[in-house]
């Protein structure tokens, strides 16, 4: 069953096991959509970064600290989006390759299956909630 854009295994089901083929072929398809969509936010954004920088090569003279500043800020918002875009689309990616390996859906911290209400959420979830924050406490 589809369920919020994510494929969500027989009723009252609570893991990614136990899907069909079908369902995982839905899942596939909706991954390999978000990737595209996410490849292709990513080569325009690039574009745009190249644009700017272009733009800022030739109108850099004369600039007060103002202008400066904003052209900064412009840049770094931009080279945030791209460090975002390349991240989301590296999850899609590892989601698919998941799938093509049998992981998907299996944590990979204690390989427990991801409760399916996590991955309904971020299909690219690649751990479960009790994983994911023992790695944000040990990253902080």
């Amino acid at each position: 069953m589809l369920v919020n854009g994510a494929v969500v295994a027989g009723k009252g089901a609570s893991t990614a096991k136990g899907r069909s083929a079908e369902e995982f072929e839905q899942i596939r398809v909706i991954l390999q959509g978000r990737f595209e969509d996410l490849d292709r936010e990513y080569e325009e954004a690039v574009a745009q970064n190249t644009r700017l920088r272009l733009v800022e090569i030739g109108d850099a003279a004369g600039d007060d600290q103002a202008d400066s500043g904003s052209k900064t800020a412009e840049r770094d918002a931009a080279t945030s989006l791209l460090r975002t875009l390349l991240d989301r689309r590296t999850q899609a990616e590892h989601a698919l390759q998941r799938l093509d390996d049998g992981t998907y859906g299996n944590c990979e911290g204690c390989s427990n299956p991801i409760p399916v209400e996590r991955l309904e959420v971020f299909p690219s979830a690649t751990t479960c909630v009790h994983c994911k924050q023992v790695r944000e406490r040990r990253a902080s």
